[in-house]
């Protein structure tokens, strides 16, 4: 069994609507609270961040399970969103949505739709990130084909 340790460093000076620093061996910047949660919208946010490991985690994870497949794709290219809910002052991250693009050569001998549709749903059943999100926060997948 293989164990992977990461690290943040976190620096947090002042009160609520302030602002703050996170370091990681590769990643250094500001985060504060959004402004559609009433802070001050200064650098990322934990929100963003959650939606960007889901969505890096994803499309990392469908990119390997294309070349395992040997699917030779010319372009993958997604969008994310997430839904966050706020009721009564309890704030709920409720869903995450990716809208994966997956662009392959045109081939009318060959209809790789259904296979590309299973990769899609395996990705993010196969995903660390979407795994450790799994029973509180729901993620989706909606996969287009473009052929050129």
């Amino acid at each position: 069994m293989a164990q992977h340790v990461f690290h943040l460093k976190a620096h947090w000076p002042g009160g609520r609507n302030d602002s703050g620093t996170i370091e990681t061996k590769n990643l250094q910047t500001t985060v504060s609270i959004p402004p559609e949660m009433d802070g001050p919208g200064i650098g990322t946010n934990p929100d963003e961040m959650l939606l960007g490991a889901a969505a890096t985690c994803y499309i990392i994870t469908l990119a390997a399970m294309l070349e395992r497949s040997k699917i030779e794709k010319i372009d993958l290219t997604m969008e994310s969103e997430g839904i966050v809910d706020v009721t009564n002052g309890v704030i709920t991250y409720q869903k995450i949505i990716h809208r994966p693009v997956v662009t392959i050569k045109h081939d009318p001998s060959k209809d790789i739709s259904t296979i590309l549709q299973k990769l899609a749903i395996k990705a993010e059943h196969s995903c660390m990130i979407s795994r450790a999100l799994k029973g509180n926060v729901e993620v989706d997948t909606i996969l287009t084909i473009k052929k050129r």
